[in-house]
């Protein structure tokens, strides 16, 4: 069957989704259910938006995010950082990927890829940020090929067990 991108009600199947993500990023029960609740603060939040990838009924990947906004916690995590190497304006004007997993069945076949470019050709702002695991992976590999550049490294998030690096685009990205 073909993979199929389109609009996402997230708040409506956010139970699909936070089984692709506990199974791509390898959460226990606790933190999905903590996740769950980020999830529908998030998309009450204005411009939040949702896409995900489909194959016949089983959805297998989804992307979310929204335009930025100083106040909301991730930016007042990242800002110290980001002013730190010169790229604090990066928070301004930006929409900001917030989630973004495919099921590892899915992976390296072009949906997450799909889904990335998806939400931000919808975008008003003209760059995206986002925050990855800071290491060499496949999701950074495709980051770095859409024109994601690493903004800040090394960043702490409270009760995070690894060091995330931010990245930024302008937009639209890159397509390769």
């Amino acid at each position: 069957m073909d993979l199929v991108i389109g609009p996402l009600d997230l708040p409506a199947h956010v139970d699909e989704a936070l089984a692709v993500q506990a199974i791509a990023f390898g959460l226990g029960p606790d933190e999905v259910a903590v996740r769950r609740q980020i999830v529908l603060r998030h998309m009450a939040h204005p411009g939040a938006r949702a896409f995900g990838a489909t194959v016949g009924d089983r959805l297998v990947g989804f992307v979310y995010g929204m335009p930025n906004d100083r106040t909301h916690w991730w930016s007042t995590v990242v800002q110290p950082y980001l002013r730190a190497q010169g790229n604090e304006h990066w928070l301004d004007a930006s929409f900001v990927i917030t989630e973004l997993h495919v099921h590892p069945s899915h992976q390296n076949r072009g949906a997450g890829r799909a889904l990335i470019t998806t939400i931000t050709d919808t975008a008003t702002q003209p760059r995206s940020i986002l925050s990855a695991i800071d290491t060499d992976s496949p999701a950074r590999a495709l980051y770095h090929s859409l024109g994601y550049q690493d903004l800040a490294r090394r960043v702490l998030f409270p009760s995070a067990p690894r060091p995330y690096a931010v990245m930024g685009a302008p937009l639209p990205l890159l397509r390769g």
